[in-house]
């Protein structure tokens, strides 16, 4: 799993590539954290079009990275979502919780 971070006016973009698996998710989840705590932005945006597997830990990695923007008073978008992606987090009805773009 790859991250890209780009940072501007409180905006904070994060670009994932590669799998988004157990191991993967992993790693991303320090990556977001480290990205987040240095911006500290009102908005992230996290692009998945450079994801080619998800299961149910990219789930858990959306899942936090929402909830360290409300302690943030910021918002979540996430962007990009590959079909296979889409359906993982369709079935979980995650579109609930995070703005999917």
């Amino acid at each position: 799993m790859e991250i890209q971070a780009k940072s501007a006016d409180r905006n904070l973009l994060l670009e994932l590539r590669g799998e988004l698996d157990h191991h993967g998710a992993k790693d991303a989840l320090r990556e977001l954290e480290l990205a987040v705590d240095a911006a500290l932005p009102r908005r992230l945006v996290m692009d998945l079009s450079g994801v080619t597997f998800m299961d149910s830990s990219g789930i858990a990695l959306l899942l936090r990275a929402q909830q360290r923007m409300q302690l943030l008073e910021g918002s979540l978008l996430v962007c990009g979502v590959p079909p296979q992606a889409k359906r993982v987090l369709d079935a979980a009805g995650i579109s609930r919780l995070v703005t999917i773009k």
